[in-house]
């Protein structure tokens, strides 16, 4: 049963892809008055993320970012429907940015972790991905329990040349030869375990952070960038990627400090566009325990 509700949702899904780019705004335009002003998803989650982020802003401030990010949440909802058939060149033409430093590192054979939060349409960044860089694309993510939702999504998400991967086969993964240089593509903003999180402060809050990242960092001597996407003002459906070096060293940074920087970074990005990101997402579910000390990182990657 289960499966063939699954099959009929993905054909309604589907159906939406045919439509013009101008009635997807329409139809994303009602849906997000009808979650904010009628269902009020996700509502008290949004605004308390809100108000422990901005201690500083006003009531009428929260309020007016919190619409702002519903329009955002059901714009990135119908993009990413219309972008699962979108041609290479739509694709090109809806995220712009300069690939410098990801085309230098390919012509010195190096491979790169490449970190991201959940900013942009992050569907259309890993598209973006698989479409210009030369090296080998490869997309952390985590599979779906319901198995038809899921190979629609592995089509989806693989149509242009990535290859996904689950994290917890991540470094199996980037063990196996390869003829060229790779870089591995994740969102590194999720909720952490808080017992192997490092834990910092990230907008006012104890925040846990995954430390797989720079664990597999380390251990492979990977680059590290950030890759900060931003919407385009007054221009639906169009983002700018800004592409950042965190480290080309990792072995030489302090432990924790590439999770530390990229941390940052995303802040500072949060602020300038602060409804830009996933607010509808408990982010911070978990309180801060007694943390690993910075010797045992290492220990987490087999």
């Amino acid at each position: 049963m289960n499966k063939i509700v699954a099959k009929i949702s993905i054909f309604f899904l589907d159906s939406i892809a045919g439509l013009s780019w101008k009635n997807i705004f329409r139809v994303s335009t009602a849906l997000s008055w009808l979650l904010f002003d009628i269902v009020g998803y996700r509502k008290k989650v949004i605004h308390e993320n809100l108000r422990n982020s901005f201690p500083e802003k006003t009531e009428e401030e929260i309020e007016v970012i919190s619409r702002n990010f519903y329009i955002h949440f059901t714009d990135l909802i119908l993009e990413t429907l219309k972008f699962r058939t979108a041609s290479p060149e739509v694709i090109r033409e809806r995220l712009e940015g300069d690939l410098t430093i990801v085309n230098n590192l390919y012509k010195q054979n190096k491979s790169a972790i490449f970190l991201m939060g959940h900013r942009g349409n992050w569907e259309l960044a890993n598209l973006f991905s698989s479409l210009e860089f030369s090296h080998d694309c490869i997309v952390v993510y985590r599979p779906l329990q319901n198995k038809v939702f899921d190979k629609w999504f592995l089509d989806y998400r693989t149509r242009f040349g990535a290859k996904l991967v689950p994290m917890d086969k991540i470094f199996k993964e980037l063990l196996t030869p390869r003829t060229k240089p790779y870089v591995v593509v994740l969102a590194n903003d999720q909720s952490a375990n808080p017992k192997t999180a490092f834990w910092t402060k990230f907008l006012h809050q104890d925040t846990g952070v995954f430390r797989g990242v720079e664990a597999i960092a380390r251990k492979l001597n990977l680059t590290v960038l950030y890759a900060e996407f931003s919407k385009v003002e007054n221009k639906r459906g169009y983002y700018h990627v800004d592409i950042t070096t965190i480290t080309e060293t990792p072995k030489e940074v302090p432990v924790n400090g590439i999770l530390e920087k990229q941390i940052q970074i995303l802040e500072q990005d949060i602020r300038l566009q602060p409804h830009n990101w996933l607010w509808s997402h408990r982010r911070w579910k978990h309180c801060k325990p007694e943390c690993l000390k910075p010797e045992q990182l290492l220990n987490l990657v087999p």
